[in-house]
């Protein structure tokens, strides 16, 4: 009894904290000044020799902790493709972690399993995939990127007569990835961890805006795993998913598309051209805490061949239980024991509906064309066509770039960083959260004209 006690008032303090936090973020510095940044210290030293009190932990993190965070839970925070976190999801965070469920098996949580049945379920409609596509829920889209890559490893050594399970990769027939020189990190990444080596990669040149050009594409074959870009990283363009897929399957190959953020456009109405033929591809990676802002640890690896998937994440042993009639969410991901990430996208789903995932997304492109009118207003030159979430702009040389993203940060209105387009420094921009008002937009490109003037010569 003891116990459950103090676990309610610590909640009820954190509860507290929390709420403080989020009232002020909004009036904070985007970028925690240094001396908060110094004040980390006081986390650290020798580990204590006694059990401590549970009330100091919680008060140190609010008090050093709290001061010290980027405020990426603001309207301003624009650096990375982070989503901000709609409360209804924190709140749902709050009780599953409460629950404290193991999501591997539904004998062990049925509750987890139900919800990523349900899950799965609307994404497709909301993405408008094929009725047999089964998802994964994994910590992120890079994992998602890794998942969709090892069934399509899977598959097709398994059409060329090998099990890659058992005899590995080593006498196996060599496979190629076909994806553009603009391919986000994460899927070069998998390569490697898959065992594909990054020499396997035939590079296809994009146009102007990052987009794939399939007039260079190579010819394709039934070893070939094609990635494409649903969302360019820095202009947020859209490869030509539709052309690229019919051709793939005519030869064989296997097509997964990286949409971590750009595959919520799919369910906009005024943007779902742009993921036109998005449906014909074999896999999906997504992240629901970019677009769709739920907290983190929230991707999706979606596959409309299941037996793949589930052949290429194989897991068993004797102490676990199979379900006759529920989902094992285990055979579907890499992790076994892993927390019950789908209650945090479920509460999205269900308190958004269609209606309000369409408005969440048009939200962040009407708040991205804000950008780019109020820049070029301003003097500063667009580089991307805004297509999608993502502008940027060009300031000058890396220097230059460097000074003026470290000013605008400095000045606390809002977090930006630099990027490269076609070697070129930029400052990259990412609309990623529900809570970038009009006025947030106004106040960000003021912050970046005080930049310009101080890192102007004389």
């Amino acid at each position: 009894m003891q116990a459950q006690l103090e676990a309610g008032t610590l909640l009820r303090g954190a509860h507290d904290a929390a709420v403080e936090y989020l009232q002020t973020v909004d009036h904070r510095p985007v970028a925690p000044v240094e001396h908060e940044v110094d004040a980390l210290a006081g986390l650290g030293g020798p580990l204590d020799e006694r059990v401590g009190d549970p009330d100091e932990v919680l008060d140190l993190l609010r008090r050093l902790g709290s001061p010290a965070t980027a405020g990426q839970a603001s309207g301003r925070f624009f650096g990375l493709v982070n989503g901000g976190v709609l409360p209804v999801t924190l709140a749902a965070r709050v009780l599953a972690d409460a629950w404290d469920q193991n999501a591997a098996i539904h004998a062990v949580s049925p509750v987890a399993s139900v919800l990523e049945d349900v899950c799965e379920d609307w994404l497709r409609t909301l993405f408008g995939l094929p009725v047999q596509t089964v998802a994964g829920f994994v910590s992120g889209s890079s994992m998602a990127t890794v998942c969709g890559l090892a069934a399509a490893r899977w598959r097709l050594c398994e059409r060329l007569g090998h099990d890659v399970n058992v005899d590995g990769l080593a006498s196996g027939p060599p496979l190629r990835i076909v994806t553009s020189w603009h391919t986000h990190s994460t899927v070069v990444k998998s390569v490697a961890l898959l065992g594909f080596g990054t020499a396997s990669i035939d590079w296809v040149d994009v146009d102007d805006q990052g987009r794939l050009v399939e007039d260079v594409l190579p010819e394709l074959d039934d070893r070939s795993i094609v990635v494409l870009q649903a969302g360019n990283v820095n202009s947020g363009s859209f490869d030509p998913i539709r052309s690229v897929c019919e051709r793939a399957h005519d030869q064989g190959a296997w097509v997964h598309v990286d949409g971590a953020f750009g595959l919520w456009a799919a369910a906009c109405g005024e943007l779902a051209h742009h993921t036109d033929g998005v449906e014909l591809a074999d896999s999906w990676s997504v992240d629901a805490h970019k677009t769709l802002n739920t907290p983190y640890d929230s991707g999706v690896v979606l596959s409309a061949d299941p037996e793949a998937l589930v052949a290429a994440l194989q897991n068993s042993a004797p102490y676990l239980p199979t379900s006759s009639g529920g989902r094992d969410g285990s055979t579907r991901t890499p992790e076994l024991s892993r927390r019950a990430r789908a209650v945090e996208l479920w509460a999205a789903l269900r308190y958004l509906g269609r209606e309000g995932v369409d408005q969440l997304v048009l939200h962040l492109h009407r708040r991205a064309l804000q950008f780019g009118a109020e820049l070029r207003s301003a003097g500063f030159h667009v580089v991307n066509d805004v297509v999608f979430n993502q502008i940027m702009i060009s300031v000058g040389d890396q220097e230059t770039t460097d000074g003026f993203a470290g000013r605008v940060r400095a000045s606390g209105e809002a977090w930006v960083a630099a990027s490269q387009w076609f070697d070129a420094p930029v400052i990259r921009i990412s609309v990623c959260s529900w809570r970038t008002t009009a006025a947030d937009v106004t106040r960000t490109v003021a912050a970046f004209i005080a930049a310009r003037d101080a890192t102007a010569p004389s």
